[in-house]
């Protein structure tokens, strides 16, 4: 599952305006995007990841990927780093 890569990485970037600066920065290998996080949070992420041709994993939960990375709150995206 998808949660195991985020619990497994060394490095990786919690949040979308995070995520996007590492993104335009070439730092992201693949990034995760929670299924129920409001897209108006993750477009930006979303559109950032396609321009750069940046690999898009889909979660089911905020809730979980927090979890994943070992944080008490959601997270509606996170950016796995080289």
């Amino acid at each position: 599952m998808s949660y195991e890569k985020v619990m497994q990485a060394k490095n990786f970037i919690v949040g979308t305006k995070q995520t996007v600066k590492a993104l335009r920065d070439g730092n992201v290998k693949e990034v995760l995007v929670a299924m129920d996080a409001a897209p108006m949070v993750t477009a930006k992420v979303i559109d950032t990841a396609e321009e750069l041709n940046i690999p898009i994993t889909y979660v089911d939960s905020m809730k979980s990927l927090g979890k994943a990375c070992s944080i008490e709150v959601g997270a509606a995206t996170v950016a796995l780093t080289h």
